[in-house]
């Protein structure tokens, strides 16, 4: 059995001859991301990093943070539209946001013409728990299980 691990370079001819793989957003439809998953090609485990396009009039994700998990997005091309908290920022080539454990919620759209290319990257820790407070959803993931509820079936436990 081969235990060395994969070749820690990709190059820009390697990943541009990478196919996409289509993702759909669970919890919204219109957040569709066409991506390529370069850590994964590379070894990582503990790290995703894809290079994400995101087509005109399509949402990255459903507005949300996480309570675990670290991630940012780095923009390399076209122009979109950022809802971080309850501001919303035009960002472009070169923008960096960076959302740390319990930060305001987010989400990344694209309004425009042009394709939105960015560079995402974020923890996978063993557990995480993403709140989606215009859905009022929260989703548990364990050991890569995904499960969600209702916030109106989240109850306190008895001291």
């Amino acid at each position: 059995m081969d235990t060395k691990p994969p070749h820690p370079l990709l190059s820009a001819q390697d990943i541009s001859g990478l196919d996409e793989t289509v993702n759909t957003h669970q919890f919204n439809p219109n957040a569709v991301r066409h991506t390529r998953s370069l850590g994964d090609l590379v070894g990582l485990s503990h790290i995703g990093v894809h290079l994400v396009r995101l087509e005109p009039g399509h949402d990255s994700t459903q507005f949300h943070t996480h309570h675990c998990d670290e991630e940012f997005i780095y923009i390399l091309s076209g122009h979109g539209i950022a809802e971080i908290g309850e501001s919303r920022h035009e960002v472009g080539p070169g923008d960096f946001m960076g959302f740390t454990v319990d930060s305001l919620a987010h989400n990344l759209s694209n309004p425009y013409a042009e394709d939105l290319v960015y560079l995402m990257s974020g923890e996978r820790n063993k557990i995480d728990i993403c709140d989606y407070p215009r859905i009022k959803r929260r989703m548990l993931r364990v050991d890569g299980k995904k499960q969600y509820t209702e916030w109106d079936d989240i109850h306190d436990v008895p001291q």
